[in-house]
């Protein structure tokens, strides 16, 4: 393994460009110190609330939360899902006490840098053992553009390497970093997503983000009087029923922007579709699975989007077959698509698999069951 990585001071970059965020400024509507963020309602205080941070990446910042931020040993880089946000991890941050970087990708969340920006870059590409990564510098876009932020929240941070971790989009944009980023990338953990989804044939690529999403993306040209109404909307989603928890109920009051009687989602279709797209479709995703440099492992949910079966990966064994290089595969019981991240069972799947990980590496070891 390697040794833990270099130590930073928790404000971000030495010459001070990253800045820390309180959770005042976070609940507040204009926040003094945050004046280009987004509009938002008060959120309720989550447990064990993470450290706040904006990067600067090209076309604006990444608003970063950041759990255990003392803590030693090699930290995890946590990537969100298409709509989602870096509160997708609390649950995690309450299973472990290492250190959790999680980035709001651009386009979501209190991140100002959008979707449209894409094509502009200048974070570096470093070249390792994967090859060439497709794409650099000002030609970056999609998960690429993505991938390329990531490095740069690494590089605010002062962290070297990472073990990075992406459920959902945020999986396949976990593979991308790692093919882009390998002297990066410590090993990967795949949570529902990262590979190729079975659609129907000869569907078109923006019917498909519809197809998968269901009413996560209709919600996104939704208007909501309050962050009650927004609540009551996601209890009625057949996998949010009868769950009441403090970290879900901050999750989705941080989801919202805007005002009263106004409100609505952060995430914009547009961006959902150009970043579903590239996923589906793209070079930069199809070259990671190609090569997949760093050790891979792949959690699937026992269900999909919806709390249904069959769930988004069906066949585990014709996944290991179409992508050998997968250092091990499996399926967790009991979790869908969201709590496989979303609630305790699920972080807790989600820790164990990293810990599994960390120690196949150690001994040089490859399960696939």
């Amino acid at each position: 393994m390697t040794p833990d990585a270099r130590p930073a001071a928790r404000d971000g970059t030495p010459d001070g460009t990253a800045k820390r965020l309180s959770l005042a400024a976070l609940a507040a509507p204009d926040a003094p110190d945050a004046p280009d963020a987004p509009d938002a309602p008060a959120s309720p205080e989550a447990p064990d609330a993470p450290v706040l941070t904006d990067i600067p990446v090209p076309g604006g910042s990444l608003r970063m939360g950041e759990w255990h931020p003392d803590a030693a040993g090699m930290p995890w880089l946590l990537v969100h899902g298409v709509t989602a946000s870096h509160r997708a991890w609390a649950w995690l941050a309450e299973e472990t006490e290492v250190r959790l970087i999680a980035p709001d990708l651009r386009g979501r969340g209190r991140s100002t840098a959008s979707v449209s920006t894409a094509s502009v870059s200048t974070a570096t590409v470093r070249s390792g053992e994967s090859g060439e990564t497709g794409p650099k510098g000002s030609d970056a876009t999609g998960l690429a553009r993505h991938a390329d932020d990531l490095a740069a929240v690494l590089d605010a941070k002062g962290v070297e390497r990472a073990i990075v971790v992406g459920h959902s989009m945020g999986a396949f944009v976990a593979a991308v970093f790692a093919d882009r980023h390998p002297d990066r990338t410590e090993l990967v953990v795949l949570v529902d997503g990262g590979l190729p989804l079975d659609l129907p044939a000869g569907m078109d690529p923006r019917a498909a983000v519809r197809h998968v999403l269901g009413p996560t993306a209709a919600r996104l040209d939704m208007r909501f009087e309050t962050v009650a109404a927004y609540r009551a909307f996601w209890r009625t989603h057949p996998a949010f029923l009868d769950r009441e928890d403090p970290l879900l109920d901050a999750y989705f009051a941080y989801d919202l922007i805007g005002r009263e009687p106004a409100l609505h989602p952060a995430t914009s279709f547009a961006a959902v579709e150009a970043d579903s797209i590239d996923q589906n479709t793209g070079s930069a995703i199809a070259r990671a699975l190609e090569r997949l440099p760093r050790p891979t492992t792949l959690l699937a949910a026992e269900r999909g989007l919806r709390g249904e079966v069959p769930p988004l990966y069906p066949d585990l064994d014709a996944l290991r077959r179409a992508h050998p290089s997968l250092t091990r595969v499996r399926r967790v019981p009991h979790v869908d698509h969201y709590s496989i991240v979303m609630s305790a069972p699920g972080a807790r799947a989600v820790r164990d698999a990293v810990r599994d990980a960390v120690r196949d590496a150690g001994e040089g070891s490859v399960e696939t069951g």
